[in-house]
């Protein structure tokens, strides 16, 4: 391998870490919801606005990011991030109430934006051949981050568990949710390390009319006698966009003719990525497993298969993403992820809930269970009409805190074909659309307005990102498992047939041959 080449391998990767920190961060939140909602008291509103409180702070990050990245450059906005991403892990795990922790948790959402950042970056130093790749590498570290947050909350959850003396010496049967989030911060600072090692971005180096800079740069990641060339193309492509450089004037060009085809796949991407669910499914992974009935220490092992199926179809889509290209990624990915959220839909609409005699007398562990008499025998067709029927017979708060071991008791359910259902949903996200977003992110854009379009998107999916992880625990709570996942497959399924008509292919073209390709056709 070239100098140049283990340059741009290795920038690409220092980068791409900020997406295993993002991962680790939105992951471990997953372990701990059963704990936060007794520690806090929480109701299932208050318990999603804890869990989505991150994706909240990265829409008011994102309002200023552009500027940010245009103002002092990528790599020192970046460095803010992983320092920020530090700050909040610290916050929440040593958050003595609800108001504490919302703030440490909002405060983390705020570095949610070098996802955006690091496509950028990572977009302006990759040579054209390799971009999908390096790019997808940002998609590789979140998973592998949600994978180890996943694997992290089972091995504490084990340990709180164990019943040994050194677990309880170090309150970990007694504080584990704080061990959970506690486990970020040591990735948070080695990101933080790493970053003083990469170089400023060529582009923002020729924005700030840094010529010589940008060429030293582009020196260290393509074949010197493409410099020259290189820095000549990016030169070009920003004289045609707009002279003014300002966040106001790189905001408008987003919405105006010359960029309609871009806005309107932008959009779109933007929107069906995240109201696939994927979110919702990982960071409550344990509490969608629960659903299956098949308890909590089980659920905390089924989620960790979540984290292995993301790595390995993730690792599958990069291999291929150059290959294949990205319109049919993009489209075969929508299409996968329809079949397979309908599987979930049918295997959790054909399920049914009923409590036997048996059942009452082994669950010692709820005061006066004999009320439960009640109700043997009787059928539910539906986890809703199953928990009212509990509610109205224990009590809310008693069918609350022992709905888990209820449900086990309860389900008559397909369990492996749901499970098949989730995985296959998982894998088709991770090898297609979730990555992929990110690499046509990172090319369709100009360079002249790269710095505001890039996050002016990221906050559209992060915003949708927002509205499901909050609203999840109420959908579940008021609208049911089933009905959930067909209301994400409807919207993916509109999604698809727009990008059908509008996205074109971009695989192995310049940054400059791409804005040619959706440049608006003379009349």
């Amino acid at each position: 391998m070239t100098n140049y080449k283990k340059n741009a391998y290795s920038y690409a990767t220092i980068v791409a870490m900020g997406g295993f920190v993002f991962g680790i961060d939105a992951a471990l939140i997953s372990g701990t919801t059963n704990y936060l909602t007794e520690e806090f008291s929480l109701n299932e509103l208050q318990l999603g606005i804890a869990v989505g409180a991150a994706a909240w702070g990265v829409l008011l990050a994102l309002l200023f990011v552009g500027y940010a990245v245009d103002k002092i450059g990528r790599k020192r906005a970046l460095q803010i991030s992983a320092a920020i991403y530090l700050i909040s892990a610290v916050g929440s795990a040593l958050a003595p109430n609800y108001s504490t922790f919302l703030c440490a948790r909002f405060l983390g959402g705020l570095a949610f934006s070098s996802i955006s950042m690091a496509s950028m970056y990572i977009g302006e130093i990759a040579p054209p051949k390799w971009r999908g790749k390096l790019v997808t590498m940002i998609q590789i570290n979140i998973v592998v981050g949600l994978s180890s947050a996943y694997f992290i909350n089972y091995l504490i959850q084990s340990l709180a568990n164990s019943g040994t003396r050194w677990v309880s010496t170090l309150a970990i049967d007694t504080e584990t949710w704080r061990w959970m989030l506690g486990s970020e911060i040591l990735f948070a600072f080695l990101w933080l390390a790493l970053l003083s090692f990469i170089p400023r971005s060529p582009a923002w180096l020729l924005l700030k009319g840094k010529v010589e800079e940008a060429k030293n740069t582009f020196s260290k990641v393509i074949p010197e006698n493409e410099v020259t060339a290189q820095i000549a193309d990016m030169q070009e492509t920003m004289n045609s966009g707009s002279s003014d450089h300002s966040t106001l004037a790189q905001l408008k060009e987003i919405f105006n003719r010359p960029m309609r085809l871009i806005f309107i796949i932008a959009l779109t991407l933007a929107i069906a990525q995240q109201a696939t669910g994927i979110n919702a499914i990982l960071f409550y992974a344990p509490t969608v497993f629960e659903q299956l009935g098949i308890g909590t220490d089980a659920a905390f092992a089924q989620a960790v298969w979540l984290g292995v199926i993301s790595v390995v179809f993730t690792i599958l889509g990069l291999l291929v993403v150059d290959r294949i290209g990205r319109r049919p990624m993009i489209l075969g990915g929508m299409l996968w992820i329809i079949i397979s959220l309908s599987i979930c839909f049918y295997g959790f609409k054909s399920a049914t809930y009923s409590i036997s005699e048996n059942s009452v007398t082994e669950l010692s562990q709820i005061p006066s269970s004999e009320r439960l008499l009640a109700i043997v025998g009787v059928s539910y067709d539906s986890d809703i009409n199953f928990k009212t029927a509990l509610a109205n017979t224990l009590g809310e708060e008693d069918a609350k805190a022992h709905s888990n071991i209820l449900l086990a008791k309860a389900v008559n359910i397909n369990g492996l074909l749901i499970l098949i259902g989730i995985l296959s949903f998982v894998a088709a996200f991770q090898s297609t659309i979730g990555p992929v977003m990110w690499v046509l992110f990172s090319e369709i854009f100009p360079i002249s307005n790269r710095g505001i379009a890039i996050p002016f998107f990221t906050l559209v999916t992060s915003l949708t990102s927002s509205v499901v992880q909050t609203f999840f625990p109420w959908q579940l709570e008021n609208l049911g498992i089933s009905s959930t996942l067909m209301f994400y497959a409807t919207t993916v399924a509109i999604g698809m047939i727009i990008l059908f008509f509008f996205l074109k292919e971009t695989k192995n073209m310049t940054i400059e041959e791409v804005q040619v390709l959706f440049a608006p056709k003379q009349k």
